[in-house]
This record gives structure tokens, sequence and C-alpha cells, in this order.
């Protein structure tokens, strides 16, 4: 039964996402409102999810039941001033940004007691996300419950104190971009040298798969993991990995938190 509407007050990658999952998981709601600055982005979203709604502003979206504001954390708090009154009392306000706490947005939307923050994932566009969400004090057990009923549809998803949550957007929401061009430039590199896309591709793809599952499911300690294999032909390039993950991402989640 069609019992909610929802809005999204941005319609970038992360809106995408999650209209891909509620296509995968065949949910239907009343409406599903998308409004976006950019109409070249609300023409795409259209012509891939016709199900949707454009509004001519986003004062549109803040009218549903479920608003998710989908948009980077410099413009939130100015927006939430545009459309503070177009929110319904019962209204479940859902942040998918970093930064920008729950109290901020309270502080914009006082008459709102059910405000969600939620970091997705890329990998929930096939249902397998990692989320961890945080929820408002006034927010009752059971809309709690509802609403992680909702976001599971996602893939694992979890309650986390608020302060956790910017350590999760750049060890899990982030974390794919560390590794995925990796991948492809592997990919890219065994075709130079003998195989075919397909060959080269599955290599990858398994090995990657099997290296995960030796490294996290095999019982041995990381040294011991990482023993197995005497060669290690970017080995003396390590130092320099490491330091790369340490000089980007420690600044980037200083630069993040609230």
């Amino acid at each position: 039964m069609k019992t909610k509407s929802l809005g999204f007050i941005g319609g970038g990658r992360i809106t995408k996402v999650m209209l891909q999952v509620i296509v995968n998981n065949k949910t239907e709601y009343k409406a599903i409102v998308v409004y976006d600055t950019n109409p070249v982005v609300l023409a795409e979203l259209k012509k891939q999810f016709p199900g949707i709604t454009l509004a001519g502003s986003d004062l549109e979206p803040a009218e549903q039941d479920m608003v998710f504001i989908a948009l980077h954390p410099p413009v939130i708090m100015e927006t939430l001033e545009l459309v503070k009154d177009q929110f319904k009392p019962g209204s479940i306000v859902i942040s998918l940004a970093p930064k920008i706490s729950i109290e901020k947005i309270a502080s914009k939307l006082p008459h709102i007691k059910n405000i969600v923050r939620l970091i997705p994932n890329a990998t929930s566009i096939i249902n397998e996300g990692y989320n961890p969400v945080s929820f408002a004090k006034e927010m009752s057990d059971w809309k709690k419950q509802t609403m992680l009923s909702i976001f599971r549809r996602m893939g694992h998803t979890f309650e986390v104190p608020e302060p956790k949550l910017e350590s999760y957007a750049i060890m899990s929401a982030m974390l794919p971009t560390y590794f995925w061009f990796q991948w492809k430039e592997l990919i890219d590199l065994g075709c130079k040298i003998g195989l075919t896309e397909d060959e080269s591709h599955n290599s990858v793809r398994d090995t990657m798969l099997a290296a995960l599952r030796t490294y996290f499911y095999s019982g041995l300690r990381p040294d011991e993991v990482m023993d197995l294999i005497p060669v290690k032909p970017i080995g003396e390039h390590e130092a320099q990995i490491k330091a790369i993950y340490n000089d980007k991402l420690i600044p980037l989640f200083e630069k993040i938190k609230p």
C-alpha cells in the first residue's frame, strides 16, 4: 500500500542510488518528488526513473512525508532557511551529508522532531550498502525501527552515535574510491600483457574477492596473510601509498567533522 511520499532536495549521485534502491525493491510510494538546480540532472533522472515527479523548486520536495536532504554541506543551512516553512510537523527529515549535525538542522527546523542523519554508500545501488545512521533524541523507538526497516533495503544499515558518522564517511562511503580506479587499471594492464578483456576482468575480480576472504576470514594475522606471497612487485612503494592515505584522509576527516 502506498502510504508515504518522498521528497529529494538535490538530484545528484546519491539520489540516483536511492532511487535505484526503490526500483530494486519494487517499493511503491504515493509520490517521489525531486528537485535539483541543474535541469540536465533532473532530465536524466526522469529518463532513468520515469515514475518520479520533477519539482519546479525545492519547496515541493520539502512538503512530502519523508524529505531527503541530498546536498553538499556548504549549502544545506541556507537551503533549510529557504524551505523551513514547507515542512509538515510530522515529516521525517533525512540528511545524507557529513558535517551538518542534527542539532544544526534542528536549529532551522524547530518544529520537526524526526531528524535523521544517514551516511549512504554507493554499493547500495546493488542493495549491498554499509550505511550508518543516527537519530534525533526526540524520535520514538517505533519511528526509529520504521526508518531502519526502510533503510535496510539499501543493505546493512545500523545505528551509531552521531559523532562516528564522519568516521564512517571516510571508512565506508568514500572507501570504494580508494580502490576502484586501481582495479580498472589492473584490468587494462592485463589486456596489455596478453589476456583478453574478459580474461583480465575475471582474473582481477575473482582473485580480489578471494584475497578479501583470505585477509578477513582465514584466521591468519595480517602479517601472516601478507607473507603468503614472496614476490611483492610494488612493495618498495608501500610506504608512499600508506603516506598518501594518511596525508589525504586524516585532513579530510578533520575538514568534514561538525
